[in-house]
């Protein structure tokens, strides 16, 4: 039998060829974006008591009662925007879930959707799948600033989405209140809905605030909005995410979850509960907790030939190599891991046509130890 595939473009994701190269080679991986720390201890507690206590079965499928009333006063503490958390919170398995949820409930057969490259991999995949098409706009280093005028002129009667990332991944970029203005600009008096992937909404830098869509009232309205607590706590394994959404976003992304995953991992939501209700300065003191790693780390790696790119969010810092090597930025991170034993993530499998460039994405939510031996390396070359 012959199968034609849904996802022609799609093979093995650049985060596990790396990681797999990584073991294979006993590399030291800055290459997928996970902490090698381990969350709170009090965190870590509370999801074992949770356990021991029998909270094993099904969660609600929108998320504990708990859970979400945490969830919409953080979200009103942060960032001035009072949610209900019965109809405007919605807890799901992981950020990347809720990305495919949004889309998925969103966006029609031969809709487009915009985003804007370099772009997080799972993106287009879920918008193909609708039938519909993404419209890939660029990018330009070294500051990766959207251009709003490019925007403007990609919407069309089939734009059915806008697909934005801030901090962005895999550049650090973050947007500004500037930059929302100028996005509701746009989609004002259409139908086009907002996705705002903010998973990094806790790790911005040099006492920047981040601009959440949330604090935009126009923005708000006709927003989808993804957070991780993976992200925020220490704890990608744990796969636990949430958007926020007006009732009448969430009721139609509702449908598509529950047919999806219908409900996620109940322990961890009653240990995150418990947590944010305990230590709210978690979330607040991240900020300083990840600049003293990137600020460190750009130290280690300041000697090196790779000239640092700026990173005002994020954990990810961008190198360009171009004073170490000519090789296209795939084949440099494949000899990297093999022969300097670092490996990296390469930029071009986030664009939809190859840059040129000479860039690398390296993982700075890393320890100590692990930043001083990977930088080590790196300034042998």
């Amino acid at each position: 039998m012959q199968i034609e595939t849904k996802l022609p473009k799609v093979g093995t994701t650049i985060f596990s060829v790396m990681s797999q190269l990584a073991l294979e080679y006993k590399a030291v991986n800055l290459g997928q974006g996970f902490p090698d720390f381990e969350p709170p201890q009090p965190l870590r507690d509370a999801i074992t008591r949770a356990m021991g206590e029998g909270r094993n079965q099904y969660a609600p499928g929108i998320g504990l009662p708990s859970l979400r009333e945490q969830i919409a006063l953080k979200t009103e503490r942060m960032y001035g925007h009072r949610i209900s958390a019965d109809s405007e919170v919605t807890v799901t398995s992981g950020a990347t879930e809720a990305l495919f949820a949004a889309i998925a409930a969103v966006v029609r057969a031969g809709d487009e959707v915009i985003v804007f490259d370099p772009a997080y991999d799972s993106y287009e995949p879920a918008i193909d799948l609708q039938g519909a098409r993404a419209v890939h706009i660029p990018l330009v280093a070294p500051t990766f600033a959207v251009d709003w005028q490019r925007v403007r002129d990609a919407v069309t009667p089939k734009t059915r989405m806008i697909l934005i990332n801030s901090p962005h991944n895999p550049t650090g970029a973050v947007l500004s209140a500037a930059d929302l203005d100028a996005l509701a600009a746009i989609v004002r008096d259409t139908e086009i809905v907002v996705l705002s992937d903010e998973v990094y909404e806790h790790i911005v830098y040099d006492g920047a605030q981040h601009q959440s869509v949330l604090r935009h009232a126009e923005l708000a309205e006709r927003s989808i909005v993804v957070s991780s607590f993976g992200k925020t706590y220490h704890c990608t394994g744990w796969k636990l995410g949430y958007a926020v959404a007006p009732k009448a976003l969430s009721a139609e992304f509702r449908k598509v979850h529950q047919y999806l995953t219908f409900c996620t991992f109940h322990p961890a939501q009653v240990a995150f509960a418990e947590f944010m209700a305990s230590t709210p300065e978690h979330y607040l003191e991240l900020p300083a907790f990840y600049q003293a790693k990137r600020d460190r780390f750009r130290e280690l790696i300041q000697p090196s030939r790779f000239k640092l790119l700026d990173v005002p969010g994020g954990y990810f810092q961008l190198v360009d190599y171009s004073a170490v090597s000519d090789k296209d930025d795939v084949a440099f991170s494949e000899w990297l891991v093999k022969e300097a034993g670092v490996a990296a993530i390469p930029l071009t499998p986030f664009y939809d046509q190859a840059p040129g460039t000479h860039l690398l994405r390296l993982c700075f939510a890393k320890s100590d130890a692990t930043m001083e031996a990977a930088a080590e390396r790196l300034c042998k070359l």
